[in-house]
């Protein structure tokens, strides 16, 4: 073989070689055109833009936002949404840059389901440009109102909520913080465990409150919120399909909490308490996978009466069954309380002492809750019934409840009483 053979074999060789490389560098190219013609369409990984809020915190406030997640609030279909209803609480932390954590709490409440801890909300932090500085702020209210959201659909450990408890562990999830020291409880408050379990309350004056408070901290369930600005937020607000307060047990249960928060108690230095009037809108929910721990119900002694225990003596004679005139008044005012009870019934239960003849004794006692139900419905009362009971099974007056014996004479005329029960609808 001479040299031009050789040499003309080897140019030939160069050019099959390059025809048959193109095919895969056609493909590279095509690869990283499609990379970009995706990139184009959306379709590349997006930025988390919450990533700047989980580095390393350093600022000195700190913020717990704790979300109930019971069945009392989040109901079987739509429940409270927080989440959009809370943004000007939000703001007022990211404005003080806080730093942020966010859990959940239901059943005994003392286990708090943390979502998020510790993030960042200073906006300010090696941002320097006031344009990038607003865009931070409205990120870190869009970031935490999205860990609010998924606080409120955390499915719930067990039924029912204590929400002291969980204010306790709020307030010693806190512990160790140099700065300022913030406690936001998004809550119906409608406690149905621990000291403050409102499922018996009758939701209607200040003693009750009064002895609340004071069993909680005999039984030393009374938060340690020394130092802590707490924010409670929703009070009086349940799911929509759960049983609703009326504006005055609101108020009861808002002067409750105040009292149970310790407003009104000495301030010590860097503590409050605040209820926040934010309206709670609801949001629907989807079914869970698994079954949820039902709430029991609070009621709001809805279903509970409001009682009068009247004396015999006051209402009639002696083996008697006439109301006296005497006692028009007295059961005047038990008709005024009826007529202004939306929706009322009214039941008249007739006792009589053990003096009369025992074949004699439900009649007796029939007669009289009869003539008691007749003077109510002169009155204007509607829907009362009448039944005689006979011989009381046991008698328990309120001034004699703490102790002492009750007289000979107290004891009959509480045994020949006429008990008129008041029940809302």
């Amino acid at each position: 073989m001479n040299v031009t053979d050789t040499t003309d074999h080897a140019a030939a060789a160069r050019r099959t070689g390059r025809r048959r490389g193109t095919p895969a560098l056609a493909g590279a190219l095509g690869t990283a055109l499609l990379a970009g013609l995706l990139s184009a369409c959306g379709e590349a990984p997006r930025l988390d833009a919450c990533a700047w809020m989980k580095e390393p915190a350093d600022s000195t406030g700190r913020t717990v936002v704790l979300v109930d997640d019971s069945g009392s609030v989040r109901g079987k279909t739509a429940g409270r949404d927080y989440a959009h209803s809370i943004g000007p609480l939000l703001t007022a932390l990211v404005e003080r840059k806080d730093t942020v954590s966010v859990g959940s709490f239901s059943g005994d409440s003392t286990q708090i389901t943390w979502i998020a801890k510790d993030r960042l909300t200073d906006w300010v932090r090696d941002n320097n440009n006031a344009i990038n500085q607003k865009k931070r702020k409205q990120q870190a209210v869009g970031c935490l109102t999205g860990l609010v959201g998924k606080a409120q659909r955390a499915a719930p450990r067990s039924g029912g909520s204590d929400v002291l408890a969980a204010l306790a562990a709020g307030a010693s999830s806190l512990d160790g913080t140099s700065g300022r020291r913030g406690l936001l409880v998004l809550t119906d408050g409608l406690s149905t465990t621990g000291c403050a379990d409102l499922r018996a309350a009758a939701f209607r004056d200040r003693s009750e409150i009064k002895a609340i408070t004071r069993v909680c901290a005999a039984r030393d369930e009374t938060p340690d919120l020394t130092g802590v600005h707490l924010t409670l937020a929703g009070l009086g607000q349940p799911a929509a399909d759960r049983p609703a307060p009326t504006a005055a047990q609101r108020t009861w249960l808002s002067d409750l909490w105040r009292s149970l928060c310790g407003a009104g108690r000495k301030k010590t230095s860097g503590t409050s308490c605040t209820l926040a009037p934010a309206a709670i809108g609801t949001a629907e929910h989807s079914r869970p996978r698994k079954k949820v721990p039902q709430d029991p119900a609070v009621r709001y002694a809805q279903d509970r009466p409001e009682s009068y225990e009247l004396p015999g003596a006051a209402l009639f004679d002696t083996n008697a069954s006439t109301v006296r005139p005497q006692a028009l008044p007295l059961l005047n005012d038990v008709a005024v309380s009826a007529r202004t009870t939306p929706g009322s019934r009214v039941t008249v239960l007739g006792y009589v002492d053990p003096r009369g003849r025992p074949d004699n004794n439900h009649q007796l006692s029939q007669a009289r809750a009869d003539a008691v139900k007749d003077v109510l419905t002169g009155l204007g009362v509607r829907r009362v019934t009448a039944h005689g009971r006979g011989l009381p099974t046991g008698c328990a007056k309120p001034d004699h409840a703490a102790g002492g014996r009750m007289s000979a004479e107290d004891k009959l005329q509480c045994d020949r009483r006429v008990d008129i029960h008041i029940t809302r609808k």
